[in-house]
Order: C-alpha cells, then structure tokens, then sequence
C-alpha cells in the first residue's frame, strides 16, 4: 500500500493547455504503471474549452465558442476555464481496492468535504452526474464534475469545482447531459474563497479520500 506522504501534489500556476495536460496525464499514468514515478494528484486551471466524455451527445455541444476536445474519461460535455479548479488523480489501484464504484465515490465525497469546510452543504444524486449543492433561492445547481478514466488500474482526470469562473461559458453545451438545473459557484454563493482557499481544503480533507480507497 502507497502511503500518502509518497504521492506528489502538483499546483500548477497560470492555466495549462488541455492537450499537454492529457500528454503529461498519459505518460505519468504509463510510468507509474511501470513503478517509476510517484502516483500525482495535479491540480490546475485550463483556458477555456470544451471537452467531450465517452457518452457525450453531439446535440448537446451548442456553441463552438471555444475548443472542444474528445476525451477517454467516463461522461458527457464538460466546461474547464479558469475561475475553475481542475484536479488530476492519478492513482495505482492494484496498491489500493481495486473497485473503479468505490474510487468514483471516494472522489464525489472528497470534494463534498472540501466545498464543506466553506459550509456549503454538497452532495451527489443518484441517476445525476457531478456534485449538487442548493443556491440561496432553494435551487438545486451543480458545482462540481466528475470524470475518470483508468488504465490498467491507474486513474487518470478527477473533477473540477467552480470557484470563481464565468459562468455563462457554460451556455454552450449541456453540462454532463443535464439541462434542467444550472451551474453554480463558490463566488456565486456569496464565498470569496480562492484557489489556494481550495486547495488547502482539498489536502485538509485528503486522508479521509485515502483511506475510503485503501
């Protein structure tokens, strides 16, 4: 088993292009295949883009405002710009429970306990991707995506949470296939946190994340 002091954490400053950061993803995850590199939990900010999931809908893509990329990860459209933080887990599951459910659950609960330590009040609803909070106003709105992709049991993407980004990018697609509820953010509720604010969150609440996939 991979202790948690053994795992690189890597915050990336400026925004990084979304095909050098599936290019860097891609060969971390061979090498750590290889029991060369350390597993990597990246954390970033990319400009924004559109990217496409395995089970994305081409009529769910409505504008091309911005690039849209195909990606291997599990879902549908997705938005990524900055305002937004990306986290990148790449883990070696054969080190841990070799359970693809449980790693997708441990991560849906490892950013509902960061976006707590806001006192925003998360959750993951059954039938509906992505983490859910409600807006001042008692609507439900999502604020966080899911996405995974594993290679011979290495994982490879993660999540990204709405800090502060512009949501109105989120017009040109259909967030994750769900039209019937709007995306929301920290700074749309009322939290001035920043990006470091999150990510201290992020690592405060890790071990928790580390020992549901233990």
């Amino acid at each position: 088993m991979t202790a948690q002091a053994e795992i690189e954490w890597r915050t990336s400053t400026g925004t990084i292009e979304y095909p050098d950061a599936v290019l860097q993803q891609e060969e971390r995850n061979a090498a750590i295949q290889r029991g060369q590199q350390p597993e990597l939990i990246w954390l970033l900010e990319h400009p924004p883009l559109y990217t496409a999931g395995t089970s994305s809908d081409p009529d769910e893509l409505l504008s091309s405002q911005f690039p849209v990329f195909e990606t291997g990860r599990g879902g549908r459209h997705t938005y990524h710009g900055p305002g937004q933080r990306v986290g990148y887990v790449l883990l070696d599951l054969k080190r841990r429970q070799s359970d693809v459910r449980n790693f997708v659950h441990a991560v849906e609960n490892w950013v509902i306990a960061a976006l707590a330590e806001f006192d925003v009040a998360c959750r993951a609803v059954e039938g509906r991707v992505g983490i859910w909070c409600d807006t001042p106003d008692g609507q439900e709105a999502k604020i966080g995506a899911i996405g995974i992709r594993i290679r011979k049991w290495v994982t490879m993407h993660g999540f990204a949470v709405n800090i502060d980004p512009d949501l109105s990018h989120f017009s040109g697609i259909v967030p994750c296939g769900i039209s019937e509820f709007p995306v929301t953010s920290l700074h749309q509720l009322g939290i001035a946190a920043t990006m470091s604010d999150f990510d201290e969150a992020l690592k405060k609440t890790a071990p928790s994340f580390f020992e549901a996939i233990a």
